[in-house]
């Protein structure tokens, strides 16, 4: 999926409780933001794998919520919101296809690395593809809930990346053709 994708699908979920605690919109929108972006980081790396956590990224949400719950305030409910849009940036590739960039004509099995057991997990390609128009549609699903609870500066985030989405996914496999081989 898209990394507006991931972000859009961190900022749903942090959506509800800026909206009963809004206070802590900012850290809140921060966190999830942060968070749907940073296994991407990794593309640099071994893609899917040096910092997409599925299992063990999910360990650490629920211990950076507990704590947040527990201690609110800015930089707990802040990184708590980094933990869970990291893990499900993480967990959700499993749901499109695997991490090559043109999925279209060399599919692999291999979706997201699974540290705990030590093996990919099968990519299941309800996304068929980073940038499809399916991805597209789901990120715009996603957004609605940040666009209407969110304000000022996040909802100008939010609406500014869906035009690189859109246009992303009108050019997705033009922008494929003229990536090198090694860079992939």
């Amino acid at each position: 999926m898209m990394a507006t994708t991931h972000v859009f699908a961190g900022l749903a979920i942090v959506a509800p409780l800026a909206h009963v605690a809004p206070e802590f919109a900012v850290p809140l929108a921060a966190g999830a933001i942060a968070g749907g972006l940073f296994p991407d980081f990794d593309l640099a790396f071994e893609h899917r794998r040096t910092l997409h956590f599925p299992v063990y990224g999910s360990v650490l949400a629920v211990l950076a919520t507990i704590g947040a719950v527990l201690v609110p305030s800015s930089p707990t409910v802040g990184f708590a919101a980094f933990a869970v849009a990291a893990w499900l940036h993480a967990a959700s590739d499993a749901l499109g296809n695997g991490p090559e960039f043109d999925p279209w004509t060399d599919a692999r099995e291999n979706a997201v690395y699974n540290h705990f057991a030590g093996r990919w997990m099968q990519a299941r390609r309800y996304v068929r593809y980073d940038g499809a128009p399916e991805d597209f549609a789901l990120g715009l699903a996603l957004a609605v809930p940040a666009l209407v609870v969110f304000d000022g500066r996040v909802r100008v985030v939010v609406a500014a990346a869906l035009v690189p989405a859109f246009a992303y996914t009108l050019f997705r496999r033009q922008v494929a053709d003229l990536v090198p081989a090694w860079l992939e």
